[in-house]
């Protein structure tokens, strides 16, 4: 078999298990949850819609079909589509929340169609980026909904959309991003959790970042080092250790230097985690930001840093609050 038509056979196979989980976790949650069913599927139907955009972003083949001038109009139908199922009876519709999805998809997806590639359009398309994620931009796109935070599904799209920019338009160098590490991936991305441990533990017990609290079940540890192994940790590895530190060692700074101020930019961004200015939680991720770019260092790989990042979290989840 080819590898074009095995990259395409492995991403409908994944897209058919995702759905099928998605599906059925949807529906469970509704019914533990006590939301009647009619209300909740198009909310289901949203994330389903959502799923394969998000999905592309790990699978080269998929990402490089959707590349070329129709890139930014599919972005923009990947980002409203989501909305547009959501406002089929679980919220209400808004022309303005539409238009605020629109302008945000175009913004990003006409960047470097518009921009020429400079030092200035690279750190601004990071800036509109940043500002998107920290000023809760979807929040009043997508309202509670059974006091359900759905704006996830503004987050999902940022995370596609910058993504299939920066590697489809921006043509980034290679970063290793996908949803399954390596053997070398884990190794290196263990070995640096373990690094941070001690030291992230001393400090976020020492700034009174945390507190001890009884063992969460293991479902929930293994939820979150799954959510995060697939989705936050690997966008922010992507964007801090693929990108801007990538972008960085390429500007002439040495790859100490990078990794340092790369570490420092991605802790100042966590100064607005759970208030503002949490500047304990800035000192942290500071560090924890060290351990993830030198795991990402010793493979090549952002996805040796997402193991590291995923594993502190959730051991952040499991014994602490």
């Amino acid at each position: 078999m080819r590898p074009m038509a095995k990259s395409l056979g492995g991403f409908r196979a994944a897209l058919a298990a995702g759905w099928i989980a998605l599906g059925v976790a949807g529906l469970w949650w509704a019914r533990a949850k006590g939301i009647p069913i009619s209300a909740a599927l198009p909310v289901i139907a949203a994330f389903l819609l959502e799923f394969p955009f998000y999905l592309a972003v790990g699978f080269p083949a998929v990402r490089e079909r959707l590349s070329g001038p129709r890139l930014p109009l599919t972005l923009l139908i990947s980002a409203v589509l989501p909305y547009l199922a959501c406002s089929l009876g679980a919220i209400p519709f808004e022309w303005a929340a539409l238009a605020r999805l629109a302008a945000f998809a175009l913004g990003l997806g006409l960047w470097y169609v518009v921009l020429p590639v400079t030092i200035l359009t690279d750190v601004g398309f990071l800036l509109l980026v940043g500002f998107v994620m920290i000023g809760k931009y979807f929040d009043t796109i997508y309202p509670e909904f059974f006091r359900l935070r759905i704006s996830i599904l503004g987050t999902l799209a940022l995370f596609h959309v910058s993504i299939l920019v920066l590697i489809l338009e921006r043509r980034v160098a290679e970063t290793g991003i996908g949803f399954l590490p390596r053997r070398r991936d884990w190794l290196q991305g263990v070995l640096h959790y373990f690094y941070f441990l001690v030291p992230g533990a001393a400090l976020a017990l020492g700034l009174d970042a945390v507190h001890f609290s009884k063992m969460a079940p293991l479902w929930v540890v293994a939820g979150t080092f799954l959510a995060f192994l697939w989705v936050v940790a690997l966008w922010e590895e992507f964007i801090f250790r693929g990108v801007v530190q990538q972008w960085l060692e390429e500007w002439n700074w040495s790859r100490t230097a990078a990794l340092i101020v790369t570490s420092a930019i991605f802790g100042s961004v966590h100064l607005w985690f759970r208030g503002f200015p949490n500047w304990r939680w800035a000192i942290i991720t500071f560090v924890l930001g060290l351990a993830c770019g030198r795991a990402r260092n010793q493979t090549g790989s952002i996805r040796a840093g997402v193991v590291t990042h995923a594993l502190v979290v959730a051991t952040w989840r499991a014994f602490f609050f």
